[in-house]
């Protein structure tokens, strides 16, 4: 099942995302759905916040960006925990799909750490960098209420305020399905 992108402004992409209980949902169906959803949208990660679902869930597909170093690194996090971020800031410019046609270089830690759970309830502790690293962090970002949009500077989003509003009214383009908050 395909999922209209929710669109900024939507209150849902600002809240902090609650765990889910093992049981409670089918996150395997969910999981093929996000993935089937980012993969018509053309994105290379998607969060759960994104369809709509206030969940600690999001999937990746990050080959697109390095083929050669990525090749293969498609994953499901579940109820994902950063333990650690370290190394040196790099700067590399992101959009999202909730967010169609701005972008913006986003510094983000080199290396990271995280617990999650796949879609097996296996628990997993890996240490990602590059860019998978940053994939994750843009995606975890979204389970934590934070947009990439909440890094700029106060002068950068003053200058980005009517298209940021103008994405809430529908007032934008995208080649995908999208479900606005002001319509």
């Amino acid at each position: 099942m395909i999922y209209p992108i929710v669109a900024y402004g939507d209150p849902v992409l600002k809240k902090v995302a609650v765990d889910i209980e093992k049981g409670s949902l089918d996150v395997k169906q969910l999981a093929d759905d996000m993935f089937e959803t980012m993969y018509e949208s053309h994105g290379v990660g998607l969060a759960a916040p994104q369809i709509g679902k206030s969940i600690r869930m999001f999937v990746i597909d990050a080959e697109p960006l390095d083929e050669d170093k990525l090749k293969g690194f498609k994953k499901v996090f579940i109820n994902p925990v950063i333990i650690e971020e370290r190394g040196k800031e790099w700067a590399f410019e992101e959009g999202c799909l909730s967010i169609p046609g701005i972008r913006a270089d986003i510094y983000r830690k080199e290396t990271i750490k995280i617990r999650y759970f796949d879609t097996d309830w296996q628990e997993h502790t890996e240490e990602f960098d590059g860019y998978a690293a940053r994939v994750i962090q843009h995606e975890y970002d979204h389970i934590q209420g934070i947009l990439f949009t909440d890094y700029l500077s106060a002068m950068k989003k003053r200058l980005l305020k009517s298209k940021l509003t103008d994405i809430s009214r529908g007032q934008v383009k995208a080649e995908y399905r999208m479900k606005f908050p002001i319509k």
